[in-house]
């Protein structure tokens, strides 16, 4: 598997560019389902999570959920105007509120692994030294 280091900016630029093709590639071949998704986005969160640089792990998180957003926007399913559009994604958001709690989780859970285990190999040569 890759192990690229994005930075805060990249791994957020990367979440919502693969959630926009998600949100396509649904639009596409599932008829705009957002079961199909919401259930995409839990990948995406994890490699956005994996990819982050270690400096930068409490932006995946907070990335996530704004990719979610952006991504759900196309297949909504809002009609009309702007307004209608806006009410498509509102309600699609309020709707399927439970793949965004999840994806983010998913990160937030990544994210605090990750930076444990930093601080554990931070910690370990110290105690090696001392010894």
């Amino acid at each position: 598997m890759p192990r690229p280091r994005l930075t805060g900016l990249g791994g957020g630029l990367f979440a919502c560019a693969a959630m926009m093709l998600v949100a396509g590639i649904c639009w596409l071949l599932f008829g705009s389902s957002i079961f199909v998704y919401g259930l995409l986005f839990l990948p995406v969160a994890a490699a956005t999570a994996l990819w982050v640089r270690p400096a930068d792990l409490i932006t995946a998180p907070i990335s996530v959920p704004i990719a979610f957003a952006a991504g759900v926007w196309p297949i909504s399913g809002g009609s009309g105007g702007f307004g209608g559009q806006l009410m498509g994604l509102v309600s699609a958001l309020s709707l399927h509120a439970g793949w965004l709690y999840a994806g983010t989780l998913v990160a937030a859970l990544i994210a605090v692994v990750r930076k444990a285990v930093l601080i554990g190999r931070r910690r370990l040569p110290r105690r090696g030294v001392a010894q």
